[in-house]
């Protein structure tokens, strides 16, 4: 008898997954990919449309066939950023832009100059600091002004989630998670697309907007949207806890987000790294970043060659010391510009005063956790409850630091393998009722 399972098709810019989970949602396989770059039609580096699709194509076709499991449901979840522009035909016509690819200056500026607002109101209102092609609409309005005959071919761009769940659907959706991911395209003052979208046409451009997290039934198996991957990962924190909570999603960047803060974003929040997301259902959740895990693996490497120890002499600590005020104050040197502290100059941390690795090692702590704290108090409302995962999370001296911050917090883990495909999962769920409900009158 085959197996009931859930398919989850996980894209990172590296590494692309396809994640099995049981009727339990516990994973019982998981298969990895790395996609080779290419380039665009300007020599510069980006994924392989062609590879990709044919990757989840093949993955999509080889469960369909697979004699030990019956697949009940797929979704996907992806980086941000990200367009697919699609033709006449359905088909791609133009490369998958890299969200690092340089947006010339010339467009920018005179993006801006034809705003009714200055640069720092129109971020503020649609919660996107000026980051060039991760402010994924901008890169329609190059498009369309920089190579209008390659803009004229465009029927349909989708975000990166959204195609990947067209490629089995064949039907074309925008996703709030996508489209409120630091786009420049959604103005959460007004709840609706910004102005210049509409005076640009680029709503044209787009496909409709759905909250449904369900795009169709192919061949009896639900078919996800599709989620941003940040979104996704938020999801199986709030279906663990029912009050409300932060995460703090540590890697190379320390991610601290509140899905229970729906405050407007102020020009000062997002001069100091804040940032807003929309759910699935096109609510606001507030969050911060600083550049943590950068910062702590570029100093460990520093502390590793200064005292000649190897650069996992800090995985024996299980016990955090307290704060000394004597040794010599941290100062980051990844961090300008980004973070709570984006004017900090860069310095170079002094490591002569320090006898041991360890002792340079717990000062790091305590300095990355004070700018940290900052962080999260940028979107804290008093949340009796702090989750915190990715790698930070089984480090204790981190865990220990962060309890003595705020010391009214319940801290805690709750050790998901993989998050992000597990949030793309619990949110197709939530799309069965619909489905079922829908077969009953075809």
């Amino acid at each position: 008898m085959k197996k009931t399972i859930y398919a989850v098709f996980d894209v990172g810019k590296t590494n692309k997954k396809v994640i099995l989970f049981d009727e339990d949602r516990q994973i019982i396989e998981e298969k990895q990919h790395v996609c080779v770059d290419t380039v665009d039609d300007d020599g510069f580096p980006c994924e392989s449309l062609a590879r990709l699709t044919q990757w989840v194509q093949d993955h999509w076709h080889a469960l369909q066939n697979n004699p030990r499991y019956s697949v009940k449901g797929v979704n996907f979840t992806s980086y941000g950023a990200s367009f697919v522009h699609l033709g006449a035909n359905g088909q791609p016509v133009l490369p998958l832009y890299n969200y690092l690819k340089p947006l010339p200056e010339q467009w920018l500026e005179r993006f801006y100059q034809e705003l009714d607002e200055s640069k720092e109101e129109f971020a503020a209102a649609t919660c996107s600091p000026q980051l060039g092609m991760l402010n994924s609409g901008l890169q329609l309005y190059w498009l369309k002004h920089a190579k209008p005959q390659q803009f004229s071919r465009i029927r349909t761009s989708l975000h990166l989630p959204q195609y990947l769940s067209y490629l089995i659907t064949g039907e074309a959706f925008s996703d709030y998670t996508s489209v409120g991911c630091h786009t420049g395209l959604w103005d959460y003052t007004k709840g609706q697309y910004h102005d210049w979208v509409y005076r640009e046409g680029i709503d044209d451009k787009l496909a409709p907007l759905t909250q449904d997290s369900v795009a169709g039934v192919v061949d009896g198996v639900l078919v996800g949207v599709g989620l941003h991957d940040s979104s996704a990962a938020v999801l199986p924190y709030l279906l663990e806890c029912q009050e409300p909570f932060l995460l703090v999603s540590t890697g190379t960047w320390a991610v601290v987000l509140n899905p229970f803060n729906d405050q407007p974003l102020t020009p000062e929040l997002l001069r100091r790294d804040c940032l807003s997301f929309l759910s699935p259902k096109g609510r606001m959740t507030k969050a911060a970043r600083s550049f943590f895990g950068r910062e702590h693996d570029y100093q460990v490497q520093r502390i590793a060659n200064h005292f000649q120890v190897k650069p996992d002499f800090y995985h024996s600590f299980v016990l955090a010391r307290p704060y000394d005020p004597n040794a010599t104050p941290f100062h980051p040197w990844c961090m300008a510009g980004t973070g709570p502290f984006p004017d900090e100059p860069v310095t170079e941390w002094d490591l002569s005063g320090f006898k041991t690795a360890g002792e340079a090692y717990h000062q790091l702590i305590h300095g990355l956790m004070d700018i940290l704290t900052e962080s999260i108090k940028l979107v804290y409302q008093d949340e009796r409850i702090i989750y915190v995962d990715g790698g930070f999370a089984r480090n204790p001296l981190f865990m220990q630091v962060l309890g003595w911050n705020f010391p009214k917090a319940d801290i805690r883990t709750l050790e998901v393998p993989q998050a992000t495909a597990l949030g793309a999962l619990t949110h197709l769920e939530q799309g069965e009722a619909w489905t079922k409900t829908q077969l009953l009158f075809t």
